[in-house]
């Protein structure tokens, strides 16, 4: 008996512990003296104080501007109509691993703004680049939402545009609101993949392998 009691302790606990973790969103929409209208996950709860919703969410007291909530053993304040994400899980550290071709440029297929696009990774060039082909192929509306600036090259001085794209990828690394440049000219070739990307990433360059990593 007092095995299948213990058992059942720990079930209890178990499950608690379960509801707990599982709260994602926390809405305060009302405050009613020592009462709260709280949206846990989509589901409206109208807590007093002292009371645990299904969810696990303990409704600890009320003030005029806020309630006091107590999640998984931890208590804090949530302000009246905030939108809170109470959990959190750590990003993953992707890594990717580019090999140099004949001709010892690193090239690779990635995405613009969700996109299929073959970049050259440089680490030299200050932005991601491409031209105005490119830019068009790509949705980029460089005329009306960029700025245009001249860009100094090795032979001569060029009107391009300054532009932000809304998201870049390189296999599973992605980074969104990516600064980059549109060349008003010719520029043969695949996109530079060039720091405004590549500035945020840890880039070690072994032989003919440049490996990708994201930064801790």
């Amino acid at each position: 008996m007092k095995v299948i009691a213990t058992r059942l302790i720990a079930a209890l606990v178990i499950l608690v512990a379960g509801n707990a973790l599982a709260v994602e969103q926390v809405h305060v929409q009302a405050l009613l003296g020592n009462k709260a209208v709280v949206m846990i996950d989509g589901q409206r709860r109208t807590l007093s104080v002292g009371e645990t919703s299904p969810e696990g969410v303990k409704l600890v007291e009320t003030n005029k501007d806020h309630a006091v909530l107590e999640i998984d053993g931890v208590q804090k304040p949530y302000q009246l109509g905030g939108l809170i994400t109470t959990n959190y899980t750590k990003p993953s550290q992707h890594k990717e691993t580019v090999y140099a071709d004949r001709q010892g440029m690193f090239k690779a297929i990635g995405t613009i703004n969700g996109r299929t696009v073959r970049f050259l990774l440089d680490t030299g060039a200050t932005n991601v680049a491409m031209n105005k082909a490119q830019a068009k192929k790509l949705g980029v509306n460089y005329r009306m939402h960029g700025k245009p600036v001249t860009i100094s090259t090795a032979s001569e001085d060029v009107k391009g545009y300054r532009v932000k794209l809304k998201s870049v990828s390189l296999g599973r690394i992605k980074q969104r609101n990516v600064e980059a440049m549109v060349i008003d000219g010719y520029h043969p070739g695949p996109i530079l993949l060039g720091m405004s990307f590549l500035g945020k990433l840890k880039v070690e360059k072994e032989g003919d392998a440049m490996t990708i990593r994201q930064r801790n």
